[in-house]
């Protein structure tokens, strides 16, 4: 589609008492302005990017993910306020919507709400039943747009208006190049207002065109409370649309799922699991109070209290409670509990015991373990990486594996036991029976 965009994210965002800027506050493990321009490059390819406060941070944050942004220096001593935002924005096409930074629940559907309307001015208003702080949308009693006034310049009768101001719009280029300069500060706050283009446009007998919106999808965050809201709104879609693919969730409000990840399939999710970044779960099991992170499931089972860390893969396996996975690969393998597996290999119809380790790390590097078929190896026993473990393996409970094992073998490393009789009435005296 033929519209640039433009999202402001120039701020300060001091209601969030942080140091952080606000439009990389994360809601479901990514920024908001990520979310606002995932969204925005699904209708066009020609997005600006409006900075002042910390603008090298956020510069750098965005170009992780997306490369081909432009970006627009706000130059908030002279010309403060939304209006002085846009100011240096050089749209490519004739039409350009405005978008906030701090809107991460904006979807690409409701910006082409906006470009379906052909006027040279479109405006976002919705009610609110407590309209503390929006700008309020002043209407004749043909409900024609007037003009917006901000909160802080409202009068006492323009302060009883409900209609309030979403703060995104949709811009003739032509109108909006005419009319930037023609701002004024002349206000409480000496900005420069984009709502006042609004009026602008009443005067010169263009018509403004408001859309009713749902107050949701253009929440603003300005505040971590806000933050907090906007997280349990993008949850409840993300759920949503994963259940109504065949995903199974018990108590789905206990259940927290990344922006990014996928499942497939005929997947369950107990109460308490968390799925973060990058994850793939394909028609697997997934029990309680269990997480994975930036890994791929596929035919498996995991939990309760599992933890599956980043950049594992477990295909046809079963991972019992209290398992940390780190970096490792396993197929066809059955782990039953509180064991550690990183950085390994572990091949199919191999038997992990309870409180296995893989000593991964010598304080310098990390190191792999290799492990292949149908090996079996004992509770509480410890693999010196780097080690490889042929197919067919016994490894006893208890012993520490410091070499390479072939084939077939038998490992057993063990103290003699050794039994005193009657030591305990020596030790602590037989008052003590």
């Amino acid at each position: 589609m033929h519209v640039s965009i433009a999202i402001m994210a120039a701020g300060f965002g001091t209601r969030m008492k942080s140091k952080k800027p606000k439009v990389l506050h994360a809601i479901s493990g990514f920024s908001m302005l990520y979310h606002i321009i995932k969204e925005a490059k699904k209708i066009s390819d020609d997005i600006h990017v409006v900075l002042h406060h910390q603008s090298d941070l956020i510069k750098e944050h965005i170009s992780n993910y997306f490369q081909d942004i432009t970006y627009v220096l706000q130059d908030y001593e002279n010309f403060p306020g939304t209006g002085g935002a846009i100011k240096n924005v050089k749209p490519k096409y004739k039409k350009i919507l405005i978008l906030n930074g701090d809107m991460p629940l904006i979807e690409a559907n409701d910006m082409k709400y906006f470009l379906k309307e052909d006027s040279k001015v479109v405006m976002s208003s919705f009610t609110c039943i407590n309209p503390m702080g929006y700008g309020r949308v002043v209407m004749d009693i043909s409900r024609k747009v007037l003009k917006i006034v901000e909160h802080k310049d409202a009068s006492k009768n323009e302060l009883l208006i409900n209609s309030v101001n979403a703060g995104v719009y949709l811009f003739d280029t032509e109108f909006l190049n005419q009319n930037l300069p023609k701002l004024s500060n002349s206000n409480t706050q000496k900005e420069y207002y984009i709502t006042d283009l609004i009026s602008m446009a009443h005067e010169q007998n263009i018509e403004v065109k408001a859309i009713q919106i749902s107050e949701e999808s253009f929440m603003g965050v300005n505040s971590k409370y806000h933050l907090s809201m906007a997280e349990e709104i993008m949850q409840k879609r993300i759920k949503k649309r994963f259940m109504e693919n065949g995903v199974i969730m018990s108590l789905p409000s206990t259940i927290y799922i990344e922006s990014d990840v996928k499942i497939e399939g005929e997947t369950v999710l107990q109460s308490g699991v968390s799925l973060l970044r990058g994850s793939k779960i394909i028609n697997s099991i997934i029990k309680t109070n269990s997480i994975v992170e930036n890994s791929t499931l596929k035919n498996s089972e995991i939990g309760p209290m599992a933890r599956i860390r980043p950049e594992s893969i477990l295909i046809d396996s079963k991972i019992g409670n209290f398992v940390e996975i780190k970096k490792s690969t396993l197929q066809g393998v059955k782990a039953g509990h509180l064991s550690y597996l990183g950085d390994s290999q572990i091949d199919s119809g191999t038997n992990i015991g309870c409180g296995t380790i893989t000593c991964n790390y010598n304080g310098k590097e990390k190191h792999k373990t290799i492990i292949g078929k149908n090996v079996f190896v004992g509770s509480d026993s410890q693999l010196i990486a780097p080690i490889v473990i042929e197919d067919d393996v016994i490894i006893a409970s208890g012993t520490t594996v410091t070499q390479n094992i072939k084939k077939g073998s038998l490992v057993l490393a063990r103290a003699k036991l050794k039994i005193i009789d009657n030591f305990f009435y020596k030790f602590f005296g037989k008052n003590n029976a």
